[in-house]
C-alpha cells in the first residue's frame, strides 16, 4: 500500500469528518483565484493547495521533471508527466501535510500563499478533453432501457454481454462542474405523428456516470490488454451524460446518439487518482457468457463508489432521487480501455471515457429519470409539491461520489449543473 493511502494518516491542516477530501486522497485539478491565473492545485479538506508556489519553493526538487508543467491551465502535461512523476508528487504533498513534517505547517508566510480556501476559488475543467468516448456498461440499465423501448422478453441486444458497448461523442461540449446548461431544441416526433416537429427538448434527462482519465498515449495501430490498463488510466471524475430523450428516440436508428447527447455534459472538477482509490477495489460481477480471451482480466477491476443524485428546484428544496454504486458496473475499466483499442485505436492524454448510466439492482439506485419514473409513468414528488418526470427548466441536478473503508472518506465533490431555458 502507498504511504499516501494509510489509513492512519493525519495532517496539520482541518480536515472535517464527512470532507471528501481527507490526507488520503488528494486529488488533482485546475483552479484559479482573483489574483492567480488558472494552474494546478491539489484538494485537501477545505483547502486547495497551489502546487505552483509549493514547487517554486523547492519542495519537488527531488522529483526530476519540468515544474512549469503545474503553470498550465489544464494538467495534461503534468499527467503526461507520467505516474513515476505524478505518484511521486502526490507522495510528497502527503508527506507534507503529514502532521508530524514541520516543513510546511511552521512555514507561515508560506503556508499564507500556498493554502488557499476552496470557497475563494474557482475550478475549471480539470484537463483539455481530445477524445470522447461513452460506454453503455451497466447491465442493469441496459436490460431497464430494453424493457422499456424493446421486446421485454429479450431486453439486452445479442451483442451486449459479449463487448463493451460504446459511442465516440463531443469533447468540445464537456463543461465542469457549476457550468449552466441551455435546454436543446431539436426534431421530435410524437408516436401519433406523420411528420417530426421543431422545439425545445420536453424529457430532459441526466444520466449517473463515473468516467477516467487517460493518462499516457498510445500509437496509431496498438491496442491496451487488461493487465495494463491501470498504467494508462490517470484518474476518475464524476459525469452528468445529459441528455433528450425525446430527441434521442427519433434520431438514434440508425447511428445512435447524436444531437441528444452532444448539447452539453458535465463534468467533476477534481481527479480522484486510481492511487487513491486502491483500498476500494472490489471483485466484477460474474459475466456470463465467457467473454473472449482479450476481455479477460485478473484481480478486482471494480471499485466500491457510492454515488447519489440530488435535484434541486429553484426556489425549493432538494430531493435525493438515486443512490447507487459504481461496483454494480457489469463492464470494467480495464476491459473498456482494452476493447477500445483492440481495433488499433491510439488514445491520447487528457481522453475522458465515460462509463455509461450507472444503474443498481433496485428502483431507488437507478440512474436516470428515463428509469426513475419509468418513462414518466411513475413521476417522483418533490418537497414543494411539484413533482418530476424529467428535468424542468432552472433545476440543478448534483451528483455525488464517495468511497468509506476503515475510517477513510474519499470524495469526488461535486458535479452540478443547472438547466437554464432554450435560447
Amino acid at each position: 500500500m502507498s504511504k499516501a493511502n494509510n489509513p492512519e494518516l493525519k495532517s496539520w491542516v482541518e480536515v472535517k469528518a464527512d470532507s471528501d477530501f481527507p490526507i488520503q486522497n488528494l486529488p488533482f485539478g485546475i483552479f484559479k483565484t482573483n489574483q492567480t491565473p488558472p494552474r494546478a492545485g491539489i484538494a485537501i479538506g477545505g483547502f486547495v493547495l497551489d502546487l505552483k508556489i509549493i514547487a517554486e519553493a523547492g519542495f519537488f526538487n527531488s522529483i526530476q521533471f519540468d515544474k512549469t508543467v503545474l503553470s498550465q491551465p489544464e494538467l495534461n502535461s503534468f499527467i503526461a508527466c507520467g505516474k513515476e512523476v505524478t505518484n511521486a508528487v502526490r507522495e510528497r504533498i502527503s508527506d507534507l501535510l503529514t502532521a508530524e513534517n514541520p516543513e510546511l505547517r511552521d512555514n507561515t508566510a508560506l503556508k499564507a500563499k500556498a493554502l488557499i480556501l476552496r470557497s475563494d476559488t474557482e475550478m475549471l475543467m480539470p484537463v483539455n478533453v481530445p477524445n470522447y468516448t461513452d460506454f453503455y456498461s451497466s447491465k442493469e440499465h441496459a436490460t431497464n432501457v430494453g424493457i422499456m423501448f424493446r421486446d421485454p422478453a429479450n431486453a439486452l441486444l445479442p451483442n451486449w454481454k459479449h463487448l463493451p458497448v460504446g459511442y465516440h461523442g463531443r469533447a468540445s461540449s464537456i463543461v465542469v462542474s457549476g457550468t449552466s446548461i441551455h435546454r436543446p431544441k431539436g426534431q421530435t416526433k410524437a408516436d401519433d405523428a406523420v411528420t417530426p416537429s421543431f422545439g425545445p427538448c420536453r424529457l430532459l434527462d441526466f444520466e449517473l456516470e463515473v468516467a477516467f482519465i487517460a493518462g499516457k498515449a498510445t500509437e496509431l495501430g496498438t491496442s491496451i490488454s487488461t493487465s495494463q490498463a491501470d498504467d494508462f488510466i490517470f484518474g476518475l471524475v464524476l459525469f452528468n451524460d445529459w441528455s433528450a430523450r425525446d430527441i434521442q428516440k427519433w434520431e438514434y436508428v440508425p447511428l445512435g446518439p447524436f444531437l441528444a447527447k452532444n448539447f452539453g455534459s458535465t463534468s467533476s472538477p477534481w481527479i480522484v487518482t486510481l492511487e487513491a482509490l486502491e483500498p476500494f477495489r472490489v471483485d466484477s460481477p460474474i459475466q456470463e457468457p465467457e467473454v473472449l480471451p482479450y476481455l479477460k482480466f485478473e484481480g478486482k477491476k471494480n471499485f466500491d463508489i457510492n454515488l447519489e443524485v440530488e435535484i434541486i428546484p429553484e426556489d425549493g428544496m432538494g430531493k435525493v432521487v438515486s443512490h447507487s454504486n459504481f461496483k454494480h458496473m457489469y463492464w470494467n475499466m480495464a476491459q473498456q480501455l482494452a476493447h477500445h483499442t483492440v481495433n488499433g485505436c491510439n488514445i491520447e492524454v487528457g481522453d475522458l471515457y465515460a462509463s455509461g448510466t450507472i444503474s443498481g439492482p433496485t428502483a431507488d439506485s437507478y440512474g436516470s429519470m428515463l428509469e426513475i419514473s419509468w418513462q414518466g409513468k411513475n413521476p417522483t414528488q418533490m418537497p414543494d409539491g411539484t413533482e418530476r418526470k424529467f428535468i424542468l427548466d432552472n433545476d440543478t441536478v448534483v451528483m455525488r461520489g464517495y468511497c468509506k473503508k476503515d475510517g477513510v472518506r474519499i470524495g469526488f465533490g461535486e458535479c452540478s449543473g443547472k438547466i437554464l431555458p432554450a435560447l
